[in-house]
């Protein structure tokens, strides 16, 4: 992936974390993938990396102007598939007011999205708020692929069927991740908590 990206976390204490950690390790064993990733919600890619933050990524990441935590909301809707590597299979995530506006933010960090009509437009129509279970080069998945995954999410407590508790969090940790290395080095290089 082109540039480095910026990525919305659930709070480090959220169960999520975990749950989800544990849905992309089963969900790549099932489809055979060996890329595994932090569970994560794209806020945006394509950063000109490391020209946009420098030697000093942590500055630049706490510089931007964030809302507060209380105003962002991951909901999550249903599981989905798309015939693109990154998100071959994924959790569907409402774009709620306080997510598009985070994303809006951080799309104004792209460089040909810097004027705040340009990010605006991106945020409203081309943003597409998930968080991926799998990475792969296989084909898009299919309808009994998407039942047995959505039969794993509910066995980690994830039930996007009977809509159980537990599908959202609040707030949570921007991190700015080196997306132009390989995907086994995506770690965050700075992190800021909402």
């Amino acid at each position: 992936m082109p540039g480095s990206s910026l990525w919305l976390l659930p709070p480090e204490t959220h169960p999520l974390n975990d749950v989800l950690a544990s849905l992309i390790k089963r969900t790549a064993l099932r489809f055979g993938s060996t890329d595994l990733f932090i569970p994560h919600v794209t806020l945006t890619s394509d950063l000109v990396s490391p020209t946009s933050y420098g030697s000093e990524p942590q500055k630049w990441l706490d510089s931007l102007d964030l809302q507060a935590g209380g105003d962002v909301q991951v909901d999550f809707e249903k599981l989905d598939s798309e015939d693109v590597y990154f998100r071959k299979l994924y959790i569907k995530c409402q774009k709620t007011t306080g997510l598009k506006a985070l994303a809006k933010v951080c799309r104004k960090q792209v460089a040909d999205h810097m004027d705040e009509e340009t990010a605006r437009k991106w945020a409203e129509e081309t943003y597409n708020p998930h968080v991926s279970l799998l990475y792969h080069d296989c084909s898009q998945v299919d309808a009994k692929g998407l039942e047995e995954t959505s039969k794993l999410a509910q066995e980690e407590g994830i039930d996007l069927v009977e809509r159980s508790e537990g599908l959202s969090w609040t707030g949570g940790r921007v991190v700015l991740v080196a997306t132009e290395r390989p995907t086994s080095e995506w770690k965050p290089i700075a992190q800021r908590v909402l």
